[in-house]
């Protein structure tokens, strides 16, 4: 029975939306995040990547990077540009971009629904990065960026969320990448209440993205249980969260470039995968749908289908092919068995794709893999049945913005 709840968010003015919104603190890297706000002083990157507004000498873990989002978050609310929400509030956020739509519902969820099972993950997550989040949360007294989930299609929510989009918006811009974001305030005690109710009736939600977020949540509220954060206020059991129907959602793949062959020539690899796969070459990438995996090497894209009862078809984490290409090439041929600390294998995200695999090949990588995208479907059953996917298995396309809404500790 997962909890949503209406929060007092921070969120800006109609009149700064379009500048203040940001993409999310963890898809860029600094030089980006440097270039992306430059010339732009309300662009929330300067809270989520608040080391651009120090010397590049300074690490993005030091205390002087913190101590710089707490001040710029605190910079937006005394100028006006962000404003505290009088009452608790949930809203509509819509995102649009070609012919592809997602509607979702912004609201508090709850620390305790992850601990018992109610918000489920399909990701292990890193310490170091959970740090990062945590210590964020901590020195800006605040959830900064929503996390991302899914739920199944449930009417309770889609009848009231179209109630909500006939209404007019707080506000509605396009992005520099393409996306249209919308968002509805939802006002009233009686639609407040049918979300809340909506959303108690479903067995669960699941993080789409933002595990490391929702690890740190859970850090900060089990540390101020045990009193070791200062003044304990209930509300830091919720953080923010954008929840979408997950037959709304697109999921892109999460491809895969190694740097060697692990000792084989390109034609004794090729021989080794063929007892494995069977191969077609030359391959379209672009052919590679779901069950058939693209590779590059040597120069050359070549299509590998699984062969017969070389995994189980009936396992819904052993049946994805990203699944499949793990544990039938990468780690029995390739040497790659820990894909989050093998320095010999990078990842392409799928908004690249072949060419980006193609290009890495010429400057750096040795062979490239084009997977197609799993469904958020297959998330689901694979966290349901308590699985984890492997590292860098799912890109969400699009994604919500930051900035947005903020959740403070003391409200």
């Amino acid at each position: 029975m997962p909890r949503v709840e209406p929060f007092r968010a921070l969120r800006p003015l109609p009149e700064h939306a379009a500048r203040v919104a940001s993409v999310p603190y963890d898809v860029v890297s600094t030089a980006e995040a440097r270039a992306l706000a430059s010339g732009n002083d309300l662009s929330f990157l300067h809270v989520v990547r608040s080391e651009i507004d120090l010397p590049p000498s300074v690490p993005a873990d030091d205390p002087r990077v913190y101590g710089k989002a707490f001040a710029n978050l605190a910079r937006f609310e005394a100028a006006g540009v962000l404003v505290r929400e009088p009452e608790p509030v949930m809203y509509v956020y819509r995102l649009e971009t070609g012919g592809h739509v997602q509607t979702g519902v912004v609201g508090a969820v709850s620390v305790e629904d992850r601990e018992c099972g109610a918000i489920r993950e399909h990701e292990l997550t890193r310490k170091d990065k959970e740090d990062d989040r945590l210590r964020h949360i901590e020195t800006c007294r605040a959830y900064a960026e929503p996390v991302y989930l899914m739920h199944r299609p449930a009417p309770a929510v889609s009848s009231t969320v179209a109630e909500v989009t006939n209404e007019a918006p707080l506000f509605d811009f396009g992005a520099d990448n393409g996306v249209r974001h919308t968002l509805w305030g939802i006002a009233g005690k009686e639609k407040l209440d049918r979300f809340v109710a909506a959303f108690a009736a479903l067995p669960a939600l699941y993080v789409a993205d933002g595990h490391h977020r929702t690890a740190a949540a859970v850090r900060h509220a089990e540390a101020g249980r045990a009193g070791r954060t200062g003044e304990w206020r209930g509300g830091r059991e919720f953080f923010p969260a954008v929840i979408f129907p997950e037959n709304e959602l697109r999921v892109l793949g999460y491809h895969r470039v190694v740097m060697d062959l692990n000792g084989h020539t390109p034609r004794a690899l090729l021989d080794e995968i063929r007892g494995r796969f069977d191969v077609v070459t030359p391959g379209v990438p672009e052919q590679a749908a779901r069950g058939v995996i693209g590779m590059f090497v040597d120069g050359c894209w070549h299509l590998l289908r699984p062969a017969a009862g070389t995994f189980d078809a009936a396992d819904p984490l052993a049946s994805v092919d990203i699944s499949i290409l793990q544990q039938n090439l990468l780690a029995p041929l390739l040497g790659i068995e820990d894909l989050r600390t093998d320095p010999r294998i990078d990842f392409v995200s799928g908004a690249r794709g072949p060419r980006e695999i193609e290009r890495r090949c010429r400057e750096d990588a040795k062979v490239g893999f084009f997977v197609a995208p799993v469904t958020a479907a297959q998330v689901m059953a694979v966290s349901d049945a308590g699985g984890i996917m492997p590292p860098k298995s799912t890109w969400f396309d699009p994604k919500p913005r930051s900035g947005l809404f903020v959740k403070t500790l003391d409200e």
